[in-house]
């Protein structure tokens, strides 16, 4: 099981990305309409933000599902058995990939790129392309350690409890 401070700051992460999704959301939707509308307040204010409507639905779903994940590890921490090493490459692991996908979704949106192959691959090369490329390992890596160590840690916990129970007393009848 996390420490309740990893787990409180797992919670305070993932309403952190849920906070720049919503963020991110206002920005979208300002790109959609081409200017920023927010009658009676605003009338309408012409902004030309970049990026293209793909970019700008991937930013905004990338903070809303990674926070989600982060709240729920957080939740599902009692039910996860893990030792002190594996507690700790899981909490940090769980960290680097849910900002570490969400910040380069974010730069993808403004600068029009996708971040999926070095060079840009069939979507056309450009610097801020490759940054965002290379910024997305730390992200891969994280995903490939606390996916399953979350699912290990879960499966200990089954077992044990599994087991705890088969050797308990026998229910009377």
């Amino acid at each position: 099981m996390l420490s309740e401070e990893r787990r409180a700051l797992l919670v305070l992460n993932g309403i952190g990305l849920l906070v720049t999704a919503a963020l991110t959301g206002w920005l979208y939707f300002f790109f959609v309409l081409r200017g920023i509308e927010l009658w009676p307040f605003i009338r309408r204010i012409p902004v030309d933000i970049g990026g293209t409507r793909w970019g700008w639905n991937m930013a905004h779903l990338e903070g809303i599902t990674n926070g989600l994940i982060l709240l729920a590890f957080a939740s599902a921490a009692p039910y996860l058995k893990l030792g002190p090493r594996q507690q700790t490459w899981f909490f940090y692991a769980s960290l680097s990939f849910a900002w570490m996908f969400t910040l380069p979704a974010i730069a993808n949106a403004l600068f029009g790129t996708r971040g999926l192959a070095l060079g840009g691959g069939p979507f056309g090369p450009s610097l801020a392309n490759d940054i965002i490329f290379l910024t997305g390992w730390p992200a891969m890596i994280g995903v490939h350690i606390a996916f399953p160590l979350a699912l290990i840690g879960a499966w200990k916990h089954c077992r044990e409890r599994m087991g705890s129970r088969q050797a308990g007393p026998e229910s009377e009848t």
